[in-house]
């Protein structure tokens, strides 16, 4: 069997108040985000940053009923789920799903970043919210 997971794609970070995480980690990392995106479907505005390879995203409710304002709610803010990067997202889904494990959607979504994704019940992987991400193969920027 082959290697599944290539790496980590980013570590995503619920935050109560995007504009003043944003500052806190501009300090942190010395830079600026790269990106700022709304992801309506998952009720988010996300902010990326670069830290040499790695990315780190943070994630601001932009409805009380969304997973992030309901995961701050139960645990506050901090870190929300970690994202693997993989080649062939419903293939991975289809591995998983066979494993044994429960996937939170049925088909890869839209997600930031020019991505498709699919995340993994944290109850499957020891309370770790587990994202898969390919890169959109229609989309580039």
């Amino acid at each position: 069997m082959g290697v599944n997971f290539k790496k980590i794609e980013h570590l995503g970070i619920a935050v109560k108040d995007l504009e003043k995480s944003e500052a806190l980690f501009s300090v942190l990392f010395g830079e600026k985000p790269y990106k700022r995106e709304e992801v309506s479907s998952e009720g988010v505005v996300t902010s990326f940053f670069r830290s040499g390879e790695n990315k780190v995203e943070l994630l601001q409710a932009t409805d009380d009923n969304s997973p992030i304002a309901r995961f701050i709610e139960k645990k506050g803010e901090g870190i929300h789920h970690v994202a693997f990067a993989v080649d062939d997202i419903k293939a991975e889904m289809k591995r998983l799903k066979e494993s044994g494990f429960r996937l939170l959607n049925e088909a890869p979504k839209e997600g930031a970043d020019n991505k498709l994704i699919c995340f993994i019940h944290p109850k499957d992987s020891n309370g770790v919210l587990i994202e898969l991400c390919q890169d959109h193969p229609e989309k580039h920027e």
